[in-house]
């Protein structure tokens, strides 16, 4: 299943679960809430309307000065509250269910007084609320004439009366108050996910700064300590300089082997010059258990794609060696369309979660910063099966 599969299956369920109750003629609680929706459309479409106008005006008319649009950026930040009042009320007397439009600060809005008047000029969300408020005031007149003249003359049709204006209010607030589809849900994802490289980011560069200054520079300072001392014992004591050598020469070869663990943790050399099977052959033959790797790949990725899955795979394999208690492992790799998709299994005790502390829930996030899926089907005694899904990037020549 894909993103965007999941998402238009959530859409769909949202859809159906806000469908109000079928309509008849008796008068149940859910049909007082509409016919009080509709009585309290002209109060509130009056608020609205006369704060929008007043807004505009003012802002309008002093724009040939310095406050002119400080002003109307202000009151379009007021209309996104009445909105939200809207939303409020069509929620809890409509059952309608509308997401909540991203925040202004929250779609990377520069610093500036400047700019900050030009993004609130900018607010689609401000801008739909203000012709909403345009919209509702004849609105509001019609709906409080009809449902007053209605609960005297018409009321055993009162209920179909009220079902269809309000469904109507339903259409104007999921069309004119609800965020912007797509591109509003994309930039809370990418706030979201921008949020997780950098922390992801910071993390390794900590990690990659602790190891160097806990291993191969602690080794190099003995290292160089060591060969101080040899100096000055080279003319007293051969022998023991001698000796002092070799102990500094077998640091060298430790500091040596750290700088090419810690190198092959940034980015493997042989990731690079032979791609993804030789690379996930090397750190499969580390696993404590028999690992099977299979990848099934006519060409490379590009090197973004190529790193993101064999760190992935990685750390799969480190917690199956860590925690599975597995006998055989495998891991499959192949291309679907424009998806890169990985798959790997241990016949292990199971049990796996993502949040039981072995870095599952760490992994999906940053798989989900680069609009990736994962998966972890980990029943109690196993087996354990994680599929990722990730972009397939072409790889530029060069």
């Amino acid at each position: 299943m894909s993103v965007s599969d999941t998402t238009s299956g959530t859409a769909r369920r949202a859809a159906d679960s806000d469908r109000p109750p079928p309509v008849g003629f008796a008068l149940p609680g859910h049909t007082w809430k509409e016919i009080a929706h509709l009585l309290a459309n002209l109060p509130a479409a009056l608020i609205g309307f006369i704060y929008v106008a007043f807004t505009i005006s003012v802002g309008a008319g002093l724009s040939v000065t310095v406050i002119g649009l400080p002003t109307l950026a202000l009151g379009l930040a007021g209309a996104r509250l009445i909105g939200r009042f809207e939303r409020g009320r069509a929620r809890a007397l409509l059952g309608v269910r509308v997401d909540e439009p991203s925040p202004l600060r929250g779609t990377g809005r520069p610093s500036g007084l400047v700019r900050r008047v030009v993004w609130g000029l900018k607010d689609p969300v401000a801008w739909r609320t203000v012709l909403y408020c345009f919209i509702r005031l004849p609105w509001g007149v019609l709906t409080f004439g009809v449902v007053m003249v209605s609960l005297f003359v018409l009321w055993p049709v009162l209920p179909f009366i009220a079902r269809g204006l309000t469904n109507a209010d339903r259409a104007m607030v999921r069309g004119l108050l609800s965020p912007s589809d797509e591109l509003e849900r994309r930039v809370a994802e990418l706030e979201s996910d921008r949020g997780v490289v950098v922390d992801t980011a910071a993390a390794d560069l900590r990690r990659i700064e602790r190891d160097l200054h806990d291993g191969a520079q602690a080794r190099l300072v003995a290292l160089a300590m060591g060969l101080g001392l040899a100096k000055e014992k080279l003319l007293e004591d051969p022998d023991a300089a001698a000796a002092m050598v070799d102990e500094a020469h077998g640091e060298v070869k430790l500091a040596l082997q750290e700088l090419r663990d810690l190198a092959r943790g940034i980015h493997p050399a042989v990731l690079t010059d032979r791609g993804l099977d030789a690379a996930l052959s090397s750190i499969a033959a580390r696993c404590t258990a028999p690992v099977r790797v299979s990848v099934d790949l006519s060409e490379r990725p590009a090197p973004a794609i190529e790193g993101i899955a064999y760190f992935t795979v990685s750390e799969l394999l480190q917690n199956i060696s860590k925690h599975a208690r597995a006998t055989s492992a495998s891991v499959e790799v192949w291309r679907s369309a424009d998806r890169l998709l990985i798959q790997v299994g241990d016949d292990g005790r199971g049990g796996a979660r993502l949040d039981g502390g072995t870095g599952m829930a760490g992994l999906a996030e940053r798989l989900g910063a680069v609009d990736g899926l994962f998966v972890l089907d980990s029943p109690e005694g196993g087996p354990t099966r994680v599929t990722v899904e990730v972009p397939w990037r072409e790889r530029t020549a060069g």
